[in-house]
This record gives C-alpha cells, structure tokens and sequence, in this order.
C-alpha cells in the first residue's frame, strides 16, 4: 500500500490533485486509515497511469471517468492511448516541420509557400474527426446534426489554443 504523498512522487503529480480525483469520484483509494489517511493499491496506480495517459491527451476528468467506469481490458486501453499518442506526436512533429520551413525561410529572406506555411494545422476533415463523439452524442440526445454543418478552421483553431492556454494558466495557479 501506498501513501498519497508516496503516490504523488510516483505519479509525478501533487497531492492536491489526488485528492482532488478522490474528491470527484475519478480515483478512489482502495483504503482510508481511520485517520482519514488514504492508502493506494496496485490496481489503483494502474488506474492513475491511465488518467495520466488521457490528461496527456487533453480528455476532461468527466470524460475519463467514463472511460475508466466502463469494462476494463487493459490491453485494448492501452493500445487506445498508445495509438492516441502516436497521433498527438504526429501532429507535432507537423508543426515542428512547418516551424523549420518558416525558420529556414526567415533565414533566406524569402516568403514561404502559403501552403507549407500551414501545414501542420488541423483541418476541417480532423476537427470532424475530433469531434466525431460529441457530434454523435448530440445527435442522440438532442436530435442535432452537427457533422453537415462546415467548420470554420481557423476559428477553431484560435479557439482551442486559448482554451489550451487558458487551461494552462490555470493548472500554474492552482499549483
């Protein structure tokens, strides 16, 4: 068994966040002292690297939470966030390209071709694809189509950026 101070230096988290997850239902210690101390088990410290895996991948707490609620095969999850991963690096290995081209450009003097200028950067057919399980989830529950109605990209993109941001900004003072 495990403390949540030895759990948070495992986890490279804080003990704050433990207790938080506790609080909302999303990791709960397999034992609490009668002091109220919390104690982890194996299965939870499984349970937390795969919170850590979807943190990492940008997933909200509630959206994991049903995840992890769900049958558990840890194989196939971790196939999921594996092929998940490899996506996200993917994609920022575009974007570290399409910063070497701007950078080589800058160096050149010359300007750079519009289309590599961009290259990188979600397009409407991966904003869709991101999308696709709220996309479905309010055609169920709403009776609302959004998968025929056109993205605006840059919007889009603008958008999450200062949500990233934001919810960086937040996460530094929270700590």
């Amino acid at each position: 068994m495990y403390t949540v101070h030895e759990v948070a230096k495992l986890a490279h988290t804080t003990v704050n966040t433990l207790h938080h997850y506790h609080k909302i239902g999303l990791l709960i210690p397999e034992q609490t002292t009668e002091a109220g101390y919390r104690l982890y088990g194996k299965k939870d410290l499984v349970r937390l690297q795969h919170i850590l895996f979807y943190k990492e991948m940008d997933f909200p707490l509630k959206e994991i939470k049903e995840l992890l609620d769900g049958e558990i095969n840890r194989e196939n999850r971790l196939i999921q966030q594996k092929y998940l991963l490899e996506k996200k690096v993917n994609r920022l290995k575009g974007l570290i390209e399409t910063i070497e081209c701007s950078i080589e450009s800058v160096k050149e003097g010359g300007d750079l071709d519009m289309e590599k200028m961009f290259k990188g950067f979600n397009t409407e057919e991966e904003w869709k694809e991101a999308l696709k399980d709220h996309t479905e989830h309010l055609k169920s529950e709403y009776d609302f189509d959004l998968s025929s109605k056109a993205i605006d990209v840059e919007l889009m993109n603008d958008t999450a950026m200062e949500a990233q941001s934001f919810n960086e900004d937040m996460v530094h003072f929270l700590q």
